[in-house]
């Protein structure tokens, strides 16, 4: 009995006590304006992105979260701007995040309005001005000055 407690018990301990693994987006528009999104559990500016689902490569996540989040639609991936995994970057839980420089098209459009009360167009100067969510003002930081950056 006792080695199937210890079983059950390493077995939770490693699903739950992993990072989750998601996409970030600096999304630009063919104007060189980028898409931010304003969270509603915080009220903060954000760049779009969120988990990758099971099953589903980064490349889906990353379309799937900029069209929910943005109605946008990649047109060509950019450069890769860093891994992002401080244990304290997103107050809810421990994760880890790509965030990938990307060139899109579109009329931005929220489609997830439990999440997200607004999405808008900034220059990057503007952007970075916001008070922007989780560890997104260093990546706009590290995007700007041309960093990739892994911490």
């Amino acid at each position: 009995m006792n080695r199937l407690f210890y079983m059950v018990q390493t077995a939770i301990g490693l699903i739950l006590r992993h990072p989750m693994f998601g996409v970030c987006l600096i999304p630009i528009l063919p104007e060189g304006q980028i898409a931010l999104v304003k969270r509603r559990d915080n009220g903060c500016w954000s760049l779009p992105g969120g988990m990758v689902d099971w099953g589903e490569t980064i490349d889906q996540a990353m379309k799937r979260e900029l069209s929910e989040e943005t109605g946008l639609t990649i047109t060509r991936r950019g450069r890769l701007v860093g891994l992002y995994s401080a244990p304290n970057r997103d107050p809810r839980f421990h994760s880890i995040c790509v965030a990938i420089e990307v060139y899109v098209q579109g009329k931005p459009l929220i489609k997830d309005i439990h999440e997200l009360s607004e999405v808008q167009l900034f220059t990057l100067e503007e952007a970075s001005q916001k008070n922007l969510s989780h560890d997104h003002t260093q990546i706009l930081e590290d995007y700007h000055c041309g960093k990739t950056s892994i911490n």
